[in-house]
């Protein structure tokens, strides 16, 4: 099957031919005919599977026919973070390049003003971040009352950085008769009761077990040590064994990104960082070089896991094992997109038992082992050890010191109070009595009073 026999229009066709795609995927296959005869959508697919263009095509020819209105948008694209807001209007621009239609694009981190003119002048295709479009809508730059399309993208993602809230208050600013699609890598309970409450008798298209894994990506785990310092070394040496072209590099925490990156640099890496407290300027001309060329590794926090696209990345390193099985997959699904190979390493600490446990129950099959994985640390491990910590039970008892013989028992003393002899401490001088001894020795001269240093005139005397 060819894009041609999907119903879509001979300029986007040729939009398609010229960015270099002759076959649909699976999920553009499905879904492409869904959305041009106006249906609500479910799509559930793993990471690199194209499902970005899956309904980016279709909206093109849907909104081909129509003229936009100031502040008063078409449609609506919602994206968790500024990179896939980013990514999706760059395919817009891509694929409606013989299409005058209109875009903007509502991200946080940039100035509100270009902004809100481009929405002044009309739109055709909306494409937010759900905090900047209620920021807007609430400053009364706004309206969604014109808007019958409405795009959930990422929704797993909008889960866990809890904006459901917020996706809720906006489905009831849109129309009732509006069409909606939703696209998500796994399905939770939460996303379920929000495609219930807010799709029409959707169509739902599964192109493969929530949550899997794409079969042409290699993954692997590698015992690392607990230590930070051994377990960047230990990464260096798998990039310098591995015939490494491009690779994203994962980490848990941000001051692990700027550590690593610094690491990596200092002994001759051309690599570049990415994380949350970059601001967009940074991120986006960090994401330029990677793309460019100029540099060959990017370490990112999970902020670049989710729906980038950026084409031959050879390899994916996890320095951390990732804390939500989820994000394992959108992790690795960076490297082996639009049907090339891959290959994922993962470092993994005796911390990380359960985290890996859950990853593999999570994709339904187990992950290649290199070597032996560190045992779990156990639980009296892992309790602090204060001064009074018992001793381990493998070592030599300890003899203890023998204890000093109780002391005899002082006499008491049953005379009055002030015939006991003094303390020792009564028999030194107060600071007073001090004093007096020296205002009152041989040497003492009378001073009149004068507590203080005698002036030299003082010892002189007028003759009479």
């Amino acid at each position: 099957m060819s894009f041609a026999d999907l119903g879509l229009s001979d300029e986007l066709l040729k939009a398609v031919t010229e960015a270099g795609y002759s076959e649909p995927t699976p999920i553009q296959r499905q879904a492409i005919p869904s959305v041009l005869m106006m249906r609500d959508l479910i799509g559930i697919a793993q990471t690199g599977t194209g499902k970005t263009a899956s309904f980016v095509l279709p909206m093109i020819d849907v909104l081909a026919a129509g003229r936009s209105r100031a502040r008063m948008p078409r449609s609506l694209i919602l994206e968790p973070t500024r990179e896939l807001a980013a990514q999706v209007a760059e395919n817009f621009e891509k694929y409606g390049t013989y299409h005058k239609l209109s875009m903007a694009l509502l991200i946080g981190g940039v100035q509100m003003g270009d902004q809100v003119k481009a929405l002044e002048k009309g739109v055709d295709v909306l494409i937010a971040t759900p905090g900047r479009l209620m920021d807007l809508f609430g400053r009364g730059k706004i309206m969604l009352n014109d808007c019958n399309l409405l795009v959930i993208d990422e929704a797993d993602r909008m889960l866990d950085m809890g904006f459901i809230p917020d996706i809720e208050e906006i489905c009831t600013k849109l129309p009732a008769n509006r069409q909606t699609l939703l696209f998500s890598a796994t399905m939770p309970p939460p996303i379920k009761k929000l495609a219930d409450k807010f799709l029409s008798n959707p169509k739902t298209i599964e192109v493969a077990r929530p949550a899997s894994t794409n079969l042409n990506i290699t993954q692997r785990l590698v015992p690392a040590p607990s230590s930070a310092f051994a377990k960047r070394d230990l990464l260096r040496r798998l990039l310098a064994a591995e015939d490494v072209r491009t690779a994203i590099i994962f980490c848990n925490r941000k001051t692990t990104v700027r550590e690593l990156n610094k690491s990596l640099q200092k002994h001759g890496f051309r690599s570049a960082e990415i994380h949350g407290d970059m601001d967009q300027s940074s991120r986006i001309a960090e994401l330029d070089r990677f793309k460019a060329g100029t540099v060959n590794i990017l370490v990112a926090s999970d902020v670049a896991a989710r729906g980038l696209d950026i084409k031959g990345v050879s390899h994916v390193f996890n320095f951390d094992a990732p804390w939500h099985p989820d994000d394992y997959v959108h992790r690795i699904g960076r490297t082996g997109r639009a049907g090339a190979t891959g290959t994922a390493y993962t470092l993994v600490t005796s911390a990380d038992a359960e985290a890996i446990e859950n990853i593999e129950k999570l994709q339904g099959q187990k992950i290649e082992r290199i070597g032996e994985l560190p045992a779990a640390e156990p639980e009296e491990a892992k309790k602090p050890r204060g001064r009074k910590a018992k001793p381990d039970q493998d070592s030599p008892p300890v003899a203890e010191a023998p204890r000093e013989e109780a002391r005899a028992p002082r006499p008491r003393d049953d005379r009055p109070r002030e015939d006991r002899p003094r303390a020792r401490r009564d028999d030194r001088p107060r600071r007073d009595q001090r004093y007096e001894a020296r205002d009152t020795g041989p040497d003492a001269q009378d001073d009149g009073g004068w507590n203080g240093p005698i002036p030299d005139f003082l010892n002189f005397t007028i003759p009479a």
